[in-house]
């Protein structure tokens, strides 16, 4: 008779032994418990509550709103010294230091230190769609030619001078002899700030001279080939203006250049 409270064989024996967990199983779950926590702490402790994924920005818009932000700030901090220089200069009236401040006041103008405002032109240039890339591989175009690069933006504003404009802004920021416009990626660098596409290239001057230039330039008169041509279509757009604002130059204005080493004697 089997023991009371066991269960027993349906064919009247005694019940199965229980089988046991192998040594390795019981040894091994709790060190991976324990490895697996010890990583949890190591990463914790490494990324200090931030991200240990490498990149910060998901896409080059975040990057180029976070470097421009980054490059507002520095010349917030500049304004605020040059503010604080022109402050403590009040005080000196020399003879000298005035006719100085009259020339200064005579230029600040034409070297685009003071806002201009009137009629003029707006220029938009964009890159062509995406979906272009294939077709016009296809037709034995460069791939490079879907894209606004440095040099077309200069072409724009070279013929904008010549046709008599009196200010020139790019994405908003006034252009003077020394803004320097550079390739960065997929973004072009104004004056050591990145600006995606489109670009917007607007000019205080007479809307018909203006048009007529961009007409004549023959560089630009490239550009618009392309955005005319069907397996290309880059963005072009030119629009006459009747009131375009260009703010005063605010960024730096100090040169900076090298000189070659002295040779040893």
């Amino acid at each position: 008779m089997a023991a009371p409270g066991l269960p027993t064989d349906p064919a009247g024996g005694p019940p199965p032994p229980r089988r046991r967990r192998s040594l390795a199983w019981r040894v091994g779950t709790p060190v991976v418990a324990i490895l697996s926590g010890a990583l949890f702490v190591v990463s914790a402790a490494d990324s200090g509550g931030t991200d240990l994924r490498p990149g910060r920005y998901t896409d080059l818009a975040g990057l180029v709103e976070a470097e421009a932000a980054e490059y507002e700030e520095v010349r917030q901090e500049l304004e605020d010294l040059e503010d604080e220089v022109d402050d403590l200069t009040e005080d000196v009236q020399t003879l000298r230091v005035t006719r100085t401040r009259g020339r200064i006041a005579e230029l600040r103008d034409p070297a685009g230190l003071e806002p201009r405002a009137g009629a003029g032109v707006s220029v938009t240039l964009s890159d062509a769609p995406a979906d272009n890339l294939d077709e016009a591989v296809a037709h034995d175009y460069k791939a490079d030619r879907l894209v606004v690069h440095q040099q077309d933006i200069q072409a724009v504003v070279n013929a904008l001078w010549a046709g008599g404009a009196r200010a020139v802004t790019i994405a908003g920021q006034r252009v003077i002899t020394t803004t320097g416009i550079k390739c960065e990626g997929n973004a072009v660098q104004l004056q050591g700030v990145p600006y995606p596409q489109p670009y917007v290239i607007e000019a205080v001057g007479d809307p018909d001279d203006l048009m007529s230039a961009l007409e004549e330039d023959p560089l630009v008169a490239g550009y618009r080939s392309d955005s005319e041509n069907p397996y290309l279509e880059i963005g072009w757009e030119a629009e006459t203006e009747e009131a375009v604002v260009a703010p005063a130059y605010d960024g730096l204005l100090d040169l900076r250049y090298a000189r070659p080493v002295a040779a040893n004697p």
